[in-house]
């Protein structure tokens, strides 16, 4: 059985420093073999930047999704296609950069 992991908006810097200190004691007590953070309003309420999308997935987080805000930040617009594991919304139109789904 697959164990998935699934933190909702998480919010600003003490949002992430949380996340960041508490993943591995949540990994070993649940088994979670599979971690998606929701990282929209990660950057202060406004969307996420590629640095704080890197510190998430070092920390062990599988994927990353957006959603309305994940344009707020505009370094994530030439990031976004560089790093599959953050996905934008599914349903945004054809050739918004990004991908808004991925299979590991």
């Amino acid at each position: 059985m697959l164990t998935v992991l699934f933190l909702g908006d998480v919010v600003g810097e003490p949002g992430r420093n949380a996340v960041i200190a508490r993943l591995p004691e949540l990994k070993e007590q649940h088994g979670v073999d599979f971690i998606v953070v929701n990282g929209e309003n990660a950057a202060g309420g406004r969307g996420i930047t590629g640095k704080i999308t890197i510190d998430l997935l070092r920390a062990g987080v599988s994927v990353v999704t957006t959603g309305d805000h994940v344009w707020d930040q505009k370094d994530i617009l030439s990031f976004i296609q560089t790093e599959p594991r953050l996905l934008r919304p599914v349903n945004y139109p054809a050739g918004a950069p990004g991908s808004g789904s991925i299979v590991l």
